[in-house]
Formats: structure tokens, C-alpha cells, sequence
């Protein structure tokens, strides 16, 4: 089948090429993020496959529709950007990659966490500079501290297990908990409201909806446990961003690690050191010594972009052969 895959790096080309030679798909690789702008590059294509910050909405759907695509395989796990709706409106099935590496994501919350609390992206700067002193540089432990995990799926439960290595007691809140789960993970399952109180850490592994979307607010910022640490991996939208920053100047949040930001579309994965960040509420973020953000690269590693290159085709072989979908999205 022929493949338009958009908003495609050079990572994406090499492990999506290696992948397709037990497929043999036509893949034809573009730059451009896929919106209503850009979905006539889609014409003549059967297969779409759009990565976290296209925008794949109903007038996106009605052009690809019109185009002859039939198939939006998303290379990742979030679907918020596709109007499941108007997909089905139009007959294109939409399909995602639920768990490419939950491992991969974990261990990226505790990059950001212990460059937080260890201080260690200013230890760099200050040896480099010749600098040795230690002044400013205290940390925390992480053994000892109550970690709270916000989604006990399987990257929640990836993080829940590194945290309990590090000797962490950890809380969770989930939509569906139950005895067996807590006790295979090692967890308390708790109400979200007793987990934000109670929790050093808290770290969001929940997709993005209408119930979840600024589940942190200025509300929910303010029963948190004084000082608390929040890392972000998930979906920028969890957090509402001027809020956040508010905590931060007054000191009620100790330190945020975020990979994701609620407006990162048309900033995170491009290159815009040469001109101003437009963005100022992400602009002043940036000059925080207690914010770490990285460009949504928690699903970067090798490991993962095989794992998503393989789902991603074996999806679209089986789609043509007829045959039931692995991981369909649907409303």
C-alpha cells in the first residue's frame, strides 16, 4: 500500500524503511505536520500515518477522505488530535501504537527527575565553566519519598516499578483499580486527591480527554504537599501551563519536569534557535533553575522507534489483507 507518512524526521525515515523490507509498502516520507493546509500532499495515497501534533480534524478528514485515504495509522499513542467522529463519518479507520516501549517513557521521567533533584544539568554547566563549588547544588533522596503516579497503565506501571527500586513508597490513582493490580504493582491505589497531598513526586501518565484535560490547575497546585516535584511525560494539555508557572513563583512547587507541553505544536521537535519563542508563558518556563523540560523526546530510543515502525506497518499489512486491526481507535 502506498504510505504518506508526515511530520517525519530522519529517525522516522530510517527505522520505518528498515521495518518495511519484510512489508514492502510504498513509503514516501514528508516534512510537513498533516492539517487541512497540508492534506493534499495525501492524494493518491491509501495510508496516512500522522505522528502526536498533526491535526487530523473533521476538515482534515474530509480532504483525505476526498484524497481516497482509508486508513490513518497514527505512529503513536495519543488519538487526541483525530476527530474519531468525522473518521467514521467518512469511512477511514483510525489506528494508533498503544505501547511502543513503556520502559523507554519511564525511564525518561527519571532523567528529568534526578537532573531536578540532583541538580545535575548545573553541575555540568559550572564544571565546564571551571566552576567546582557545590554551593547551591543540594539535593534530595529520592529512597524514602512517597511517589505518586497519576495512570496505572503500562507506562504507569513501568514508572511505578523504577520507583520502587529506588526504595520510594508509592501511591497511584487510576480509573480502574482493584486489589489484584495493587498488589501485583507494589502500589496503594488512592483517591487523586490524597495523592496529590501526600506525594514528593508526582508523575502523570494519563491520556488527554475532556475529563482529564488541566487536571492540574491552580486548584489541585494548591492541595498539593508543599514543594512537591511534578514530571510530565504524558500530554502538555494535563497541566494548565500559567497555572503552573504561578506555583512556581511562590514557591508551592519545588521543581517540574516536562517533555510535553500543552501548546508544544509548531515548537517541540524543530529547530527555532535562531528567532525568539513567540510562546511567553514557555519562554519564562525556560528560565526557571527548578523546570527541565526536554522536546518530547521520552519515546525516543531505539528500542521504541523499532517497536513503533514494526506496529505501524504490521497494522497497515493486516488493514490490506482485510483482516481485523490490531489496535483500532474508535469512539
Amino acid at each position: 500500500m502506498r504510505i504518506a507518512v508526515f511530520d517525519s524526521k530522519r529517525y522516522d525515515r530510517a527505522t520505518l524503511s528498515q521495518a518495511n523490507k519484510h512489508h514492502d509498502h510504498e513509503l514516501v516520507f514528508f516534512e510537513d505536520r498533516l492539517n487541512i493546509q497540508t492534506a493534499a500532499l495525501a492524494s493518491g495515497f491509501e495510508v496516512v500515518c500522522p505522528f502526536v501534533n498533526d491535526r487530523v480534524d473533521a476538515p482534515t478528514l474530509a480532504q483525505l477522505a476526498k484524497a481516497g485515504v482509508k486508513l490513518v495509522a497514527l505512529r503513536c499513542s495519543g488519538f487526541n488530535g483525530v476527530d474519531l467522529a468525522a473518521a467514521a463519518k467518512h469511512n477511514i479507520s483510525v489506528t494508533r501504537v498503544p505501547a511502543y516501549s513503556p520502559e523507554a517513557v519511564a525511564e525518561h521521567v527519571f532523567a528529568l527527575l534526578l537532573t531536578l533533584t540532583r541538580k545535575t544539568h548545573r553541575a555540568y554547566n559550572r564544571i565546564r565553566e571551571g566552576n567546582f563549588s557545590l554551593d547551591g547544588l543540594v539535593g534530595f533522596n529520592l529512597h524514602g519519598r512517597t511517589f505518586g503516579v497519576v495512570g496505572a497503565g503500562k507506562i504507569g506501571a513501568a514508572t511505578i516499578a523504577i520507583a520502587r527500586g529506588f526504595g520510594c513508597k508509592v501511591l497511584a490513582f487510576d480509573r480502574s483499580p482493584s486489589a489484584e493490580r495493587e498488589a501485583a504493582l507494589g502500589c496503594t491505589f488512592v483517591p487523586l486527591a490524597k495523592l496529590l497531598a501526600q506525594s514528593d513526586i508526582i508523575s502523570l501518565h494519563t491520556p488527554l480527554t475532556n475529563e482529564t484535560k488541566h487536571m492540574i490547575n491552580s486548584h489541585t497546585l494548591a492541595n498539593m504537599k508543599p514543594g512537591a516535584v511534578i514530571i510530565n511525560t504524558s500530554r502538555g494539555g494535563l497541566i494548565n501551563s500559567s497555572a503552573l508557572l504561578d506555583s512556581l513563583k511562590s514557591g508551592q512547587v519545588g521543581g517540574v519536569g516536562l517533555d510535553v507541553y500543552e501548546y508544544e505544536e509548531g515548537v517541540f521537535f524543530e529547530d527555532l534557535s535562531g528567532s525568539a519563542l513567540e510562546d511567553d508563558v514557555l519562554a519564562r518556563l525556560t528560565t526557571f533553575p527548578n523546570v527541565m523540560i526536554t522536546s518530547h523526546q521520552g519515546f525516543l530510543t531505539d528500542d521504541a522507534l523499532a517497536n513503533i515502525a514494526d506496529a505501524v506497518l504490521d497494522e497497515v499489512s493486516a488493514f490490506s489483507r482485510g483482516e481485523a486491526l490490531i489496535n483500532p481507535v474508535s469512539q
